[in-house]
């Protein structure tokens, strides 16, 4: 799971898995598998960034 941050300031942890979508019009969206949509304060390369690192640690285990 990746820990990103809504735009209230509110932190939370999303399944990297279930992302579909990632996208900047201006605010960055998560779009999930289940239709879920989110908005965050990371940028669209940041949200890429954390699940990169994020794979690349449970590959490492």
């Amino acid at each position: 799971m990746i820990e990103v941050t809504k735009l209230n300031g509110t932190k939370t942890l999303v399944n990297e898995a279930l992302i579909e979508t990632v996208e900047s019009n201006p605010d960055t969206v998560i779009s999930f598998t289940t239709g879920r949509k989110i908005i965050v304060k990371e940028s669209r390369q940041e949200v890429n960034n954390l699940v990169k690192s994020y794979r690349k640690d449970i590959s490492v285990n």
